[in-house]
């Protein structure tokens, strides 16, 4: 009994292991044991790029010593600033790219080639081509390039990266440092990930080895397809420490197939300015389930969503079918919906849903009269304070989310290292009032830039050293901010 006990022990003990080893060696089999064969395949396909920008020297307007003709230290410091600051200089940059076309269309990083006015293309067999800009996008940082061979390219696909998984294998491959063709891998560690360079933000986290090069270069699956577009690091010291971000292609792609065609974009809009959904928020709203959704801000007036009927303070819960479960959801759906398609919207209003139609308009083109209505006060600035400012147009009130009842001068934009950076002024905050008589304490209301710069004029004039300004914080209560008038 013993004897067949100990039997029917082993026999299952044996069982068992080969099941484990046999388990074992089926999950081995799903890679390879290199990526040789893989990269081999993949290499020709990624360039790097090498951009000059020329730039213009900094101490052009420098007044230079004088010195009387003939003088032994003429000569000698006229050749020092010659050679020290010539007028125009050279300014080189190095990245990454990748062929997606056999006829020569190149994808990188909208930061590698900057404002280049020479961009150099060279393969990995040497081979070096001059390439053309054929369009740009600042807002998920991408450009598409064209080079002229007179051979077909090799190139690489796109692949799905919306079906790639946490855990999945990965290949990054690109010119770090400029050391030319470089091949790391490793896994995708996260995804979704919002590292807040932008609103379109949902990154592909990786810990294959990126560094300074690496930009614009693809992230490959082990299928060879490009999923992501290697775009920004997280390193302390400027090297790797492995976090890497990639641009998703479920992104990346209609983008690229845009500028390729157009040579620009063309994203929907909706027209509204929202924030998250806390969890007070959702309670507050009785939301009860979790906090989800988009809470709508302010809408811009003539936007499609105003003539759909949309209010601030409803709740976006769904968007062309599509659930909202982060407000940065949002703005990445309604950019990558065709322009003039008529969507279906599912808000939350008075404790229950309600539906409205809208039809989208082109963000470009909002943007294009925006820009206009603000450059009519362009160059309005007050110079020693470092501020610029602006009428508050309709646009701009629900731009800033501005209360209807606040009356001023909006500030666009502050210069960094000013008089009213150091104060803690924002672009956003509405000058109200000047006081521009210490002893009486009399506000002098404004309501275009040019009654403010006027008043720092008078200020000045009358040898004061410190202007009070009356201020409405963006999203806070008004109060007196003082600037010195000495400063810039």
């Amino acid at each position: 009994m013993k004897l067949f006990l100990k039997k029917k022990f082993f026999f299952f003990f044996n069982l068992i292991t080969f099941l484990f080893i046999f388990s074992f060696s089926l999950n081995s089999k799903e890679l390879p044991d290199s990526f040789s064969d893989l990269v081999d395949k993949l290499i020709p396909a990624v360039v790097n790029i090498s951009t000059t920008q020329t730039i213009e020297n900094k101490y052009d307007n420098m007044p230079q010593l004088q010195f009387p003709p003939g003088s032994p230290f003429e000569d000698l410091f006229k050749d020092f600033f010659d050679r020290q600051s010539p007028h125009k200089r050279k300014a080189t940059s190095l990245g990454s790219g990748f062929v997606i076309d056999e006829s020569g269309y190149i994808v990188t990083n909208n930061h590698v080639i900057g404002n280049a006015d020479e961009i150099e293309v060279i393969f990995q067999d040497g081979t070096k081509l001059n390439a053309e800009l054929v369009g740009n996008d600042r807002k998920v940082d991408l450009a598409v390039l064209k080079v002229e061979s007179n051979k077909k390219l090799e190139f690489v696909k796109w692949g799905d990266s919306s079906i790639s998984k946490v855990g999945d294998w990965v290949l990054a491959i690109g010119n770090p440092f400029g050391l030319g063709g470089t091949v790391t891998a490793g896994i995708i560690s996260a995804k979704s990930r919002d590292i807040k360079m932008g609103q379109y933000d949902s990154f592909i986290q990786t810990d294959a080895s990126i560094n300074r090069g690496n930009s614009g270069g693809p992230m490959f699956n082990i299928k060879g397809e490009v999923i992501g577009i290697n775009s920004a690091i997280f390193s302390p010291s400027g090297g790797s420490v492995g976090i890497g971000f990639a641009i998703p292609a479920e992104i990346a792609a209609p983008v690229i197939d845009q500028l390729k065609k157009f040579g620009k974009t063309s994203r929907g809009w909706l027209g509204v300015r929202i924030q998250p959904v806390t969890d007070e928020i959702a309670e507050a709203y009785g939301l009860l389930d979790k906090p989800k959704g988009a809470l709508v801000a302010s809408v811009t007036s003539n936007s499609p969503s105003s003539r759909a009927g949309i209010k601030p303070g409803d709740i976006i819960l769904k968007f062309d079918g599509k659930e909202i479960n982060k407000s940065r959801d949002l703005p990445r759906y309604v950019a990558s919906t065709k322009v003039g398609k008529r969507v279906e919207v599912i808000i939350w209003r008075s404790n229950k849903t309600k539906s409205f139609y809208v039809i989208l308009g082109e963000l470009e083109a909002f943007e294009k009269i925006h820009k206009a209505e603000i450059t009519k006060d362009k160059g309005k600035k007050i110079e020693n304070l470092g501020l610029q400012l602006s009428n508050i147009t309709p646009n701009i009130r629900s731009r800033f989310n501005i209360p209807k009842e606040t009356k001023g001068v909006l500030i666009l934009q502050v210069e960094r290292n000013s008089v009213a950076e150091e104060r803690g002024l924002k672009a956003g905050d509405v000058i109200l009032a000047v006081v521009n008589n210490n002893a009486a304490k009399t506000h002098q209301k404004v309501s275009s830039p040019l009654e403010v710069i006027n008043a720092v004029k008078e200020a000045k004039k009358s040898g004061k050293n410190i202007i009070l300004l009356y201020i409405h914080h963006l999203n806070s209560t008004p109060g007196y901010v003082p600037l010195k008038l000495g400063k810039k």
